[in-house]
C-alpha cells in the first residue's frame, strides 16, 4: 500500500508541474465567462456587486472598479465568485440580520430585494454564458481552422467484430446512418461511440450499389493517443489515413456559427447520455474526474497545440455549465430551483429551509469532490 501512495505522489509532483500552466489557462477562461454572465445580468438589473473574484480565499492581487466592485484574483483557483450586496458568503445565501437593517436606497441595489425574474435571471446567465463562451469558441475554430474530414471509408474489418457480424467489407463506403447523412469517418465514431448496445442502420455504398447494414456496437475500453481509457461503443472498423485523404472544409462564418452550435449540443448531448448511463448502471462512474484530471487532460492537450487546448477549454466550460445547472443547492440550479418555488408560492422559502438546503447541498458538492479526487488519484497511479 505505501508504494502505490508512493508512486502516486510522484506521478501528481512529476506530471502536475508540467501541467499547471495549462491548467490554469483552462480554467481562468471558464470560470471568468461563467462569473462574467452573473456580474453583467446584474449591473443591468441594478444590483450592486461588492466582489469578483477568480479564486477562493486569500487575495492575491486586485483593484477596484468605479461603481465600488472588488475585482481580485485569489490564492486558490479552483472557481470564483460574484458576491452581491447583502450576501452573507460566497455562495449569494441571504443574511438576514443584514437586509432587515437595509434602508430603501440599499434595498433598491440588494440582490434579495429584486423580484424573482431578475434573481433567476442574474443565476442563471452564469451556465448561459459558458454554453455561449463554447459556441463562440467552437465558431472562431470552424472559421479560421475550417472543418477537416476523412471519407467513412472501410479499410480493414476486426474478425469478430459487431462491423464483422453486420456483414461490412472492406471498401465499403458508409454514407448514412439510421438515416443521418455521414460526411466524414469521425462524423460515423461520434455516433457509434455513444450508441453501444444499441442497433444501428448503415447506409452503405459498395462499388456502384447501395446496401443497408444493420449493426450493433459493443462497450469496450478503448485508450487514446495519451493512454487515457474511455468506454465507448465500438464497431471494429479501421480507417487507414493516407496522404491526400485528410481534407480541410473551409467554411464561412454563418455556417462555422451553426457547426458551434451543433458542436455543443453534442457535447451536451453526449454529457447528460452519460450521467443517465451512470444512474441505470450502464455507464461506470470510474469516469468522473476533478482537478487533477482536468489539470492532466490540459497538460497532455497542450502538447498538440494552442487551439486543442482552446477547445478543451470549450468543453468544460460546458461541462460546469451544465453542472451548475443541476438542482442541487449552493449551485445555480438549486437557486433556481428555489425561485421556481417561490414563483408558485408566491413568497420565498423560509431562512431556515434555505439554509438546511445549502447545507445538503454543500454536503453533496463536497461528496463529489471527494469522489472525484478519488478517481483522479486512482487514475494517475495507473497511468
Amino acid at each position: 500500500m505505501s508504494e502505490f501512495f508512493l508512486h502516486s505522489f510522484n506521478v501528481l509532483s512529476h506530471g502536475l508541474i508540467g501541467y499547471v500552466i495549462p491548467f490554469l489557462f483552462v480554467l481562468t477562461i471558464v470560470v471568468f465567462f461563467h462569473e462574467l454572465g452573473h456580474f453583467l445580468i446584474a449591473r443591468w438589473a441594478g444590483v450592486r456587486v461588492l466582489t469578483f473574484s477568480l479564486g477562493f480565499g486569500p487575495e492575491l492581487a486586485g483593484f477596484n472598479d468605479r461603481h465600488g466592485t472588488r475585482w481580485k484574483i485569489s490564492a486558490v483557483p479552483l472557481g470564483g465568485y460574484v458576491k452581491f450586496f447583502g450576501d452573507d458568503n460566497e455562495a449569494s445565501a441571504p443574511s438576514p440580520e443584514t437586509l432587515d437593517s437595509m434602508t430603501e436606497e440599499e434595498r433598491a441595489g440588494s440582490f434579495h430585494y429584486k423580484k424573482v425574474g431578475p434573481r433567476a435571471a442574474i443565476v442563471a446567465a452564469g451556465p448561459i454564458a459558458n454554453f455561449l463562451l463554447a459556441i463562440v469558441i467552437f465558431t472562431c475554430l470552424f472559421t479560421f481552422f475550417g472543418k477537416p474530414s476523412t471519407t467513412a471509408r472501410v479499410d480493414k474489418v476486426e474478425v469478430g467484430s459487431a462491423a464483422a457480424a453486420a456483414g461490412f467489407q472492406v471498401g465499403d463506403v458508409v454514407t448514412a446512418i439510421d438515416g443521418r447523412a455521414i460526411g466524414s469517418f469521425s462524423d460515423m465514431q461520434r455516433i457509434v461511440s455513444v450508441r453501444a448496445g444499441e442497433q444501428l442502420t448503415f447506409t452503405v455504398k459498395r462499388a456502384d450499389a447501395i446496401l443497408q447494414l444493420h449493426g450493433t456496437p459493443e462497450l469496450k475500453e478503448v485508450k487514446d493517443a495519451f493512454g487515457n481509457a474511455h468506454r465507448l461503443g465500438v464497431l471494429g472498423i479501421t480507417r487507414q489515413t493516407a496522404a491526400g485523404d485528410v481534407t480541410t472544409e473551409r467554411v464561412d462564418p454563418a455556417t462555422a456559427l451553426w457547426l458551434g452550435v451543433k458542436e455543443t449540443w453534442f457535447v451536451v448531448d453526449r454529457t447528460l447520455a452519460y450521467i443517465g448511463g451512470v444512474f441505470v448502471g450502464r455507464e461506470a462512474a470510474d469516469q468522473v474526474g476533478g482537478p487533477l484530471r482536468i489539470a492532466q487532460i490540459s497538460g497532455q492537450v497542450a502538447t498538440i497545440g494552442l487551439a486543442a487546448l482552446v477547445h478543451l477549454a470549450a468543453v468544460l466550460s460546458i461541462s460546469i455549465g451544465l453542472l451548475n445547472l443541476f438542482p442541487v443547492p449552493l449551485l445555480d440550479g438549486g437557486h433556481l430551483l428555489f425561485y421556481a418555488v417561490e414563483a408558485v408560492r408566491g413568497r420565498p422559502l423560509s431562512p431556515r429551509a434555505q439554509e438546511m438546503g445549502f447545507r445538503i447541498g454543500l454536503g453533496l458538492v463536497l461528496m463529489l469532490m471527494v469522489f472525484a479526487t478519488y478517481n483522479d488519484i486512482l487514475h494517475l497511479a495507473a497511468s
